[in-house]
């Protein structure tokens, strides 16, 4: 009797204890399923957060500089005296130019503000194609690498199709008729003392940094885009930046 009734007793408890574990497990269980992290991203997912990204930042980076002192009152993208002809603006002030030279500086920034007006379709297409391995390079890779991938595979084609938009938009805004004055009087005095004659290709400056600028204004909608949560203004946006932590 005292047998029975002891394995009556560890009967029991292995069946109560076995209930006990199965609650338990469905407990972790639960909570496994309650904390269970956002799905992978796909492949298609993250190329198309990444070119919209990309078409948000570059929408935004043509609407502040294409319009009037867009270049001009940004001090990060103002373009300023040509590099290789600073000699020349520190002789124009020397003769007071002042206004010639303020002239100049300032119709340059209208010309590279012009010419962005028609860069949106141009940077569009060049987003077009890009590799799944691309595309989660460029999303781990920290701040300005989706930009910097844009610059290092589009650069050479946007100049050339760039530069004609620069050439009318100095001929638009007379970009020459500031410039000649000065650079003449400096030829002549070079012509007279030796020294060197300049004439920059305004063209290809322009051209240049009025891509350099841009390309600095989608750096920092991309950034904004990785780290500010309310900058993300898509769904897909929220789901492919939403899924690194900076």
């Amino acid at each position: 009797m005292k047998n029975r009734n002891l394995i009556l007793g560890i009967s029991l408890f292995f069946i109560t204890s076995c209930d006990t574990l199965e609650q338990a497990a469905g407990i972790v269980l639960d909570t496994t399923e309650e904390n269970t992290s956002t799905p992978a991203l796909t492949n298609d997912e993250v190329i198309k957060g990444l070119k919209e990204a990309l078409n948000v930042g570059i929408e935004n980076a043509v609407s502040f500089t294409s319009v009037t002192n867009g270049f001009l009152n940004n001090t990060e993208i103002r373009i300023p005296f040509p590099e290789e002809a600073v000699k020349v603006k520190e002789k124009a002030l020397e003769w007071g130019l002042d206004g010639q030279v303020e002239k100049f500086e300032n119709t340059l920034n209208h010309a590279a503000e012009e010419a962005t007006k028609e860069a949106l379709p141009i940077f569009k297409d060049a987003i077009l194609n890009m590799s799944i391995q691309d595309g989660f390079n460029i999303l781990n890779g920290g701040d300005g690498a989706a930009t910097q991938f844009l610059k290092e595979n589009t650069s050479s084609q946007l100049i050339e199709a760039f530069s004609p938009k620069v050439e009318e938009a100095i001929k638009k805004v007379k970009l020459t008729e500031y410039w000649e004055p000065i650079i003449s009087k400096y030829n002549i005095a070079m012509s007279v003392t030796g020294g060197e004659k300049l004439n920059p290709d305004l063209n290809a400056y322009v051209t240049q940094k009025a891509i350099d600028g841009l390309f600095i204004m989608v750096e920092k909608e991309e950034n904004k885009i990785r780290k500010d949560p309310a900058a993300r203004v898509t769904d897909i946006l929220k789901k492919v930046f939403g899924s690194i932590q900076q």
